[in-house]
C-alpha cells in the first residue's frame, strides 16, 4: 500500500467527535516500513494527539528513528499543514529535504519539504552539538 493510501485508510479511524476533522498521517522509515497515525481528540482539548505524532510514535515504538517520507491527509478544501508542534516533531526525525505530501480527500495536493514547513528549526546544534 502506498503512503497516501495508508494515510487515507487510517484517517477513517480518527477519533474526532468534537471537531469532526479527521486527519491521517503516514511516515516511511529508513527501512522502507510505513507507520500510520490518526488524530485522537479528548474532551480536555489540549490533551488530544495529532495524526503525525501518532505515526511518529508508532515508528519509534517499532525501533526506527529516521523518517524518509511523510504524507498527511485531511478532508479540507486545501491541503492542511501539520501544526507547529508536529512540524518540530517531524524535524526531530527527518532531514530538511524529506518530502511531505499534503493531501485532501477530494483532490488538491501540495508537496513541500520538512525545511519548508519549519525554517530555522530548533535542533540539537542549538544545544552545543549532536545531529541536526
Amino acid at each position: 500500500m502506498s503512503l497516501l493510501d495508508t494515510a487515507r485508510v487510517v484517517r477513517e479511524n480518527a477519533y474526532a467527535p468534537y471537531s469532526q476533522f479527521k486527519v491521517g498521517a503516514a511516515v516511511r522509515g529508513a527501512s522502507g516500513q510505513i507507520y500510520a497515525g490518526c488524530n485522537v481528540e479528548n474532551v480536555a482539548y489540549p490533551e488530544g494527539t495529532c495524526a503525525e505524532a501518532g505515526a511518529i510514535a508508532a515508528m519509534v515504538a517499532a525501533g526506527e528513528t529516521e523518517i524518509v517520507e511523510v504524507c498527511v491527509i485531511a478532508d479540507s478544501p486545501t491541503p492542511a499543514s501539520p501544526c507547529g508542534g508536529c512540524r518540530q516533531k517531524l524535524a526531530e526525525f527527518a532531514r530538511g529535504e524529506v518530502t511531505v505530501r499534503l493531501a485532501t480527500v477530494n483532490g488538491p495536493e501540495q508537496v513541500v519539504t520538512v525545511a519548508d514547513l519549519l525554517p530555522g528549526a530548533f535542533a540539537t546544534s542549538h544545544m552545543g552539538g549532536g545531529k541536526d
